[in-house]
């Protein structure tokens, strides 16, 4: 399936990191887009600027669970945002 993945860090090498992570579930990254360094409205884990990135990536069904488990694992990521493309 075909996903949508928007995600905050601090560190622009979490984005290797977390292409990575995908290629160990099989899926692949079809296209990336950075936005850039933003201020964020509120503070997250006491950061008040984050880089931005956007990701559509293709992954099997059954490893969407385990990947969302990594992601709420990694530390470096403050949020992100995992949608379904139709």
């Amino acid at each position: 399936m075909k996903y949508e993945l928007t995600f905050l860090t601090k560190e622009e090498i979490e984005l290797k990191n977390i292409k990575d992570i995908i290629a160990s579930y099989k899926g692949k990254v079809i296209s990336e887009e950075k936005l850039g360094e933003r201020t964020l409205a509120y503070t997250i884990k006491k950061n008040h600027t984050a880089l931005f990135f956007t990701l559509q990536i293709e992954i099997d069904k059954k490893n969407v669970l385990e990947f969302k488990n990594k992601l709420n694992l990694n530390e470096k990521i403050l949020r992100y945002l995992l949608l379904v493309k139709s």
